[in-house]
């Protein structure tokens, strides 16, 4: 299974930016389908976006146009670049396997990174 470690994050007024950072380990990652997901207080984990190994991204409709997942795989590494951030962004923000784009249903999670947006 992959290992990822994330980073990034903090906290930031709306309508500002921020970037969060994604290192996999132990399996070949370039061949995996990746996505980010978030928790949010007293919410489950839901799966904001996703990339495949070819490329291709998807977003739910609550993030789409204002953030952007993208791949280094020279550096087994997924980024989450997001803009236009609201108090509704808040959350602990995890990155993992999103095969076929879908949820991952596994027990492995990393540390997360958190994320704060203020009014």
């Amino acid at each position: 299974q992959v290992q990822v470690v994330e980073s990034g994050g903090g906290s930031v007024q709306a309508g500002g930016s921020l970037s969060l950072l994604c290192v996999a380990s132990g399996t070949t990652f370039s061949f995996l389908d990746m996505g980010w997901y978030r928790q949010g207080p007293g919410k489950e984990r839901d799966l904001v976006a996703t990339i495949t190994s070819g490329g291709s991204t998807n977003y739910a409709d609550s993030v789409k146009g204002r953030f952007t997942i993208s791949r280094d795989n020279a550096k087994n590494t997924v980024y989450l670049q997001m803009s236009s951030l609201k108090p509704e962004d808040t959350s602990v923000y995890y990155c993992n396997m999103a095969p076929g784009g879908r949820a991952w249903a596994g027990g492995y999670w990393g540390q997360g990174s958190q994320v704060t947006v203020s009014s």
